[in-house]
């Protein structure tokens, strides 16, 4: 086997099975003989030149992961800009991967991290520099382009349709003398994938969720009070999911965060369904509870879908072949290949195609009234969310997780002052 060492980081937000893909990635690299380097918080620490011998780590805790949710090795939000504009830091992580003879990098993320890998693959093409990258698909919004799903969707979307039905029916139970209305708020900045599987907690038009909010759709705020107000006088009690990144007609958010831009250059949101349960008990009367869900429906991996953890160790795999191939800029992808029963294969895809692209909801799978899914959005879906991976407890009635001792390598450079 050719000599080296592969390098892995993690981008972004985290999701129940990141560190599957991560015990995949480690696992398979062990068995074909190649040391794997993991980048302490992601590309920061890989600028920093911050590296941790996962070597270092007994067998028994690599496998361990693939049931641990959160990062491991630490993420960060960090976004590097065009080769032009951040050619420093380009060069610098260039240099860090010279120094301890890196010759795969693997960056597990979304767009931004796609975009990356691919810029850092262009680089080491400049300086000819012996590097493979790969980029590894990871985010719970299923917005990354090409692949049919996303590692880490499946399970916050299972969290999320588990959590309105149990929800639902403590509304049911109370609605005649207490809330009436109940609105949850889930994560998805352009696209409302997660919000949408909202959408299969119920099977027709009056079980909960009643009403869905997606950012694919305009919010207009007349038709929602409207809505609302006919689902009461009908049901007794509406369910309401609302992605956070619900829009206005003229393009602004419904819950703007007073303009706060994060380190990747997006608007802070929050609060959406805070707004609209203010605006329902003004215009309506009605009692209303609302949920910020946030951090929970990526770090719940209590309930993880079966399918979402086997497709994130697989890509996982497939990244290290990928790697070890020499197949350079590109991306395990997922491939459906049939609905019922549900199958599909890992392919690798350009990672020209996938960065910087948004995949959003197909108008076939948002119901005409633009308040539910179709039939079609609900074949895609279900499966993504069916199964559940086993996690094992301690006597404490806890999930037994692991904790990485995540030894440092030696540094080789000076520190970096960027």
């Amino acid at each position: 086997m050719s000599q080296g060492t592969l390098l892995y980081a993690q981008s972004g937000g985290v999701t129940a099975v990141i560190n599957a893909t991560a015990s995949a990635v480690i696992s398979e690299a062990r068995a074909r003989k190649i040391k794997v380097l993991a980048a302490r918080n992601g590309i920061l620490g890989a600028l920093r030149e911050e590296l941790i011998d996962t070597s270092r780590e007994p067998a028994a805790n690599i496998a361990g992961l693939a049931h641990t949710p959160g990062g491991a090795f630490g993420s960060c939000r960090y976004k590097l800009k065009s080769l032009e504009a951040d050619r420093a830091r380009y060069e610098r992580l260039l240099d860090v991967l010279r120094a301890h003879d890196v010759r795969w990098f693997l960056y597990n993320g979304g767009n931004d991290s796609a975009d990356t890998a691919l810029k850092v693959s262009q680089l080491a093409r400049e300086f000819d520099y012996p590097l493979t990258c790969v980029g590894v698909p990871k985010t719970i919004d299923n917005d990354l382009a090409v692949t049919d799903t996303c590692p880490g969707f499946g399970s916050a979307a299972k969290y999320t349709a588990v959590s309105v039905r149990e929800a639902a029916l403590d509304v049911a139970a109370m609605a005649e003398t207490s809330t009436r209305v109940f609105i949850y708020e889930a994560m998805g900045r352009h696209a409302g994938w997660l919000a949408a599987a909202a959408g299969l907690a119920g099977g027709d038009p009056d079980a909960a969720p009643q009403i869905l909010l997606l950012p694919e759709r305009a919010y207009d705020e007349a038709a929602f009070l409207a809505r609302v107000e006919k689902v009461v006088a009908k049901v007794g009690w509406c369910v309401v999911v609302a992605s956070e990144g619900i829009r206005t007609a003229d393009g602004g958010f419904v819950a703007d965060a007073g303009g706060v831009k994060d380190s990747f250059g997006h608007t802070q949101l929050g609060g959406v369904a805070s707004y609209l349960a203010g605006r329902v008990k003004a215009t309506l009367g009605y009692k209303v509870h609302w949920t910020l869900p946030d951090y929970l429906q990526r770090s719940a991996r209590h309930l993880a879908s079966k399918t979402d953890w086997e497709q994130a160790q697989a890509v996982g795999k497939a990244a290290v072949r990928f790697a070890l191939e020499g197949r350079n800029a590109v991306m395990p992808v997922i491939v459906r290949t049939a609905d019922a029963p549900y199958r599909w294969k890992i392919e690798a895809a350009p990672l020209s195609k996938v960065a910087n692209h948004e995949k959003k909801m197909p108008a076939g799978f948002i119901r005409r009234d633009g308040f539910g899914i179709t039939e079609k959005a609900r074949r895609y879906l279900q499966p993504l969310i069916r199964g559940e991976a086993p996690l094992p407890y301690g006597r404490d009635g806890l999930p037994r997780y692991v904790a990485l001792k995540n030894v440092a390598v030696a540094k080789k450079l000076p520190i970096w002052e960027g």
